[in-house]
């Protein structure tokens, strides 16, 4: 009835249904009609998902294999500094392209051979045509995500530098727009 291949990529969207934080808000039926708008790409070990600077163009969610996200800052003797992380199946990478225009944050590179689901800025209009209110509640799935983010980042700021620091680099950007 089910081929090997289908069962597998079945057991692994389930996975990416089931247990992705990002979608943790979403009822399961929520979760499975966002997948079914993803576009599923094979990816080759090495090869690049997007590179830091891009401009977002949709998430990614990683239904197998592995993928390095690289950090890379020049420094002012021509040497680079770089942080990196690596995330498996089920993770989710480029949450903050999905309304924002921001641009990517670093480089996404697979480690091994990866099968990546991604969601795109045209698919979440679908899925705000289709359904809002599966659209409105990804979206602030995606912005809870992004403020935890924010929070921890700005947490550690204020314990690396002081808290004066810390604020007023949070609000130096808002600011000018003044």
């Amino acid at each position: 009835m089910f081929k090997k291949n289908s069962l597998k990529k079945i057991r692994n969207q389930g996975s990416i249904v089931f247990k992705s934080q990002l979608l943790q808000d979403l009822t399961p039926f929520e979760r499975y009609e966002l997948l079914q708008l993803c576009h599923r790409r094979k990816f080759k070990e090495g090869e690049f998902i997007y590179h830091q600077n891009d401009p977002g163009a949709g998430i990614y969610f990683i239904e197998e294999g592995w993928v390095r996200l690289v950090v890379s800052k020049n420094l002012e003797n021509d040497q680079t500094e770089k942080f990196t992380v690596d995330l498996q199946a089920p993770s989710e990478i480029g949450i903050m392209s999905i309304g924002y225009e921001i641009p990517r944050m670093a480089t996404a590179q697979c480690l091994k051979d990866s099968i990546l689901l991604g969601f795109f800025k045209p698919d979440f209009e679908t899925l705000k045509k289709r359904n809002p209110e599966t659209a409105v509640k990804f979206l602030e799935a995606v912005t809870n995500q992004t403020m935890k983010r924010f929070e921890l980042s700005m947490n550690q700021l204020k314990k690396t530098t002081d808290l004066e620091t810390a604020f007023s680099i949070m609000f130096r950007e808002y600011n000018k727009s003044e």
